[in-house]
């Protein structure tokens, strides 16, 4: 009888101590690699959310666009930063995943990221279908901006197979082999002006390829994580006219299994907090509430839907 009680007052201070670690709602939320914009945006996004939440504390940990999907799958991570096309495959199950990602919820989207295909002014290459036959270089396999790279050519009839040669490597890597005359075209996805596209520029003579609105169309039946917006004129040396390309909104996803008070007060707060996520990212300055409500393929968490449907933006 006596180790009976013992065992059940145990039970009931171990139960009460899980409650209160419950109760605390530790998150951790993946980001991207040190050195990036999504690293020092989560530390941002932590401040909020330990401010708006009393008892939450945040870890941010590092991550890319597709490993973060995978992470809040599988419960590594609460919280996370997507690219919305790479998360859009990720619901359908679609490559580079193995199964539809279905513990994946839209909570917010954030700031545009534009897909830049670049050409030497020399190399003939006007738009993506002239890159056949030429060099390209471009990012590692499976990262978002390959995927892009991909689907660009798939548009215009093209793959991997149709270039003389595909070289996969790092920002740098490509700006040297444009620069040297090794390869002809240049894509990646990034904010405007691209740092790494003016170092280019600053050595030999570039061009902006265009996608045309049939083509946009054609990628949205592909994704519907894409999005089209316009490099305005002047955004690189010898621009003189504005270029429609396509692009994708990096969002943050959530842990469907998330509580939906925790995710209505991390979507109210972040709206609430715009001005301090554009001092760390000039890219989300002017973000609107009907801009983080906006669709871009992927379930919204219900405490996100909660909050823009108060708001009016759904």
């Amino acid at each position: 009888m006596k180790a009976f009680r013992i065992a059940t007052v145990l039970g009931i201070a171990f139960a009460a101590a899980f409650a209160g670690t419950a109760g605390a709602q530790q998150l951790k939320m993946m980001t991207g690699p040190q050195g990036g914009s999504w690293y020092p945006l989560g530390g941002a996004i932590q401040g909020i959310v330990e401010k708006a939440i009393p008892g939450a504390s945040m870890q941010v940990l590092p991550g890319a666009g597709i490993s973060n999907v995978v992470g809040v799958q599988t419960g590594k991570a609460e919280l996370g930063f997507g690219n919305a096309v790479s998360s859009y495959d990720g619901v359908r199950g679609a490559e580079p995943f193995k199964g539809k990602q279905d513990n994946v919820c839209q909570v917010a989207t954030l700031y545009f990221q534009y897909f830049h295909a670049v050409a030497l002014a020399d190399s003939g290459v006007k738009t993506m279908g002239d890159a056949k036959g030429k060099t390209l270089t471009t990012q590692q396999k499976g990262n978002t901006g390959e995927q892009m790279t991909r689907d660009a050519l798939q548009v215009y009839g093209l793959n991997y197979g149709a270039m003389s040669k595909v070289n996969h490597g790092n920002y740098t890597d490509s700006v040297s082999q444009l620069k040297d005359g090794h390869a002809q075209v240049f894509t990646l996805i990034t904010t405007v002006p691209a740092s790494s596209v003016m170092d280019l520029a600053s050595a030999r003579d570039i061009r902006v390829i265009e996608f045309p609105n049939d083509k946009f169309q054609a990628l949205q039946k592909i994704n519907r994580g894409y999005d089209k917006r316009i490099i305005k004129a002047g955004s690189y040396p010898k621009q003189d006219r504005d270029v429609q390309t396509i692009g994708t909104w990096t969002h943050l996803i959530a842990s469907c299994k998330l509580p939906e008070d925790t995710v209505y007060k991390i979507t109210k707060a972040l709206a609430a907090n715009v001005e301090n996520l554009g001092n760390v990212v000039a890219a989300v300055k002017g973000l609107t509430v009907k801009d983080m409500a906006a669709d871009v393929g992927v379930p919204y968490h219900p405490g996100a839907r909660k909050y823009y449907q108060e708001a009016k933006a759904l």
